[in-house]
């Protein structure tokens, strides 16, 4: 007979069970949903506007859209699992379909601050270099930063899901997060899992510290320019520009720092807190990344406007006689 070290022991599947033992969780996961809708609608909205007027066929808005792209599949990837879960009360995830889950919210989750970096580099290119933001950031640069930025998410992360049915899974089959997620399934294995722990640890460090400290920088950089302006207006003009690109990086880093920076001191986080820290911070950005660059942006409100003028010159009300 073999031992159980000799042989691979894959389960069929894990049961999610967090936020379990917290009261009104369905309340809660019901409360994500419906941010979800909002999600869906504002962004689909957002890339069709984009998509629908060339004018906006620029190297910001070309970012703008591949946010929204990235914030549609992130939040897909969770809440249809979390209905399931909480609102169905079927918490069993196949072994397969978790690998799925595990790596799509991964991957797009790697790729929501590389897009942040790329709306940060934007920033920086147009108030840095006014005159010659037309030269250095051109379509066609911009659409090759994106598609790098993606290459590298979906590549990278293979490692990471790959890598989960090599181990055994001998013991408990609990998944204590959301979904289907990298550490606490490694919690479950009962293989040597230092390798997986290390790419974890140098991916927390590619994907969330470097990024940030890019879009510091950047903001440094962008700072310096805005008080050599001369013209008080110019100034709030340039800074106005930033808001809401700043908001969306606070709404996304904030919870996410507080996590691992409490847990790097050794401090014990309550699961069904850091459950909702970590599912706001994945859920609630790409919520509000359309709202702001669609009801706070100049160049879309006049877009909806004119497509607004321009239906309702075609298709105009018909009045009672």
């Amino acid at each position: 007979m073999q031992n159980a070290s000799d042989s691979i022991i894959q389960p069929a599947g894990f049961y999610i069970v967090a936020l379990s033992s917290m009261s009104y969780s369905n309340i809660y996961v019901m409360f994500l949903t419906a941010v979800y809708v909002i999600t869906i609608m504002c962004n689909i909205f957002l890339i069709a506007i984009i998509f629908y007027d060339h004018r906006l066929h620029v190297p910001k808005f070309m970012a703008v859209g591949n946010l929204a792209v990235v914030d549609l599949v992130l939040s897909t990837s969770l809440v249809p699992g979390m209905i399931k879960t909480y609102i169905v009360l079927d918490n069993f995830v196949p072994f397969n379909l978790c690998l799925v889950q595990m790596y799509t919210y991964y991957t797009f989750l790697s790729l929501e601050p590389l897009c942040l970096c790329i709306l940060s580099y934007d920033r920086f290119i147009a108030i840095c270099f006014p005159l010659r933001q037309e030269s250095i950031n051109t379509n066609t640069r911009m659409a090759y930063i994106i598609g790098a930025a993606w290459f590298f998410g979906f590549t990278i992360l293979l490692y990471g899901t790959s890598s989960i049915p090599a181990l055994s899974f001998c013991g408990s089959l609990k998944v204590n997060s959301y979904f289907c997620d990298y550490a606490p399934v490694l919690r479950l294995a009962c293989s040597d899992t230092t390798s997986q722990w290390n790419f974890a640890t140098a991916l927390t460090l590619l994907f969330i510290v470097l990024p940030l400290i890019f879009i510091l920088l950047t903001y440094m950089g962008i700072l310096t320019a805005v008080f050599r302006m001369k013209n008080n207006q110019s100034r709030y003009k340039a800074l106005a520009t930033c808001t809401e690109h700043l908001i969306i990086v606070a709404l996304f880093f904030i919870p996410i720092f507080i996590i691992f920076n409490l847990g790097f001191f050794g401090i014990i986080i309550n699961s069904n807190v850091r459950t909702v820290c970590l599912s706001l911070s994945s859920l609630l950005t790409p919520c509000v990344n359309p709202i702001l660059y669609s009801l706070k942006t100049k160049e879309i409100q006049s877009r909806i406007h004119s497509l607004l003028t321009q239906r309702l010159s075609v298709h105009p009300l018909k009045t009672s006689h």
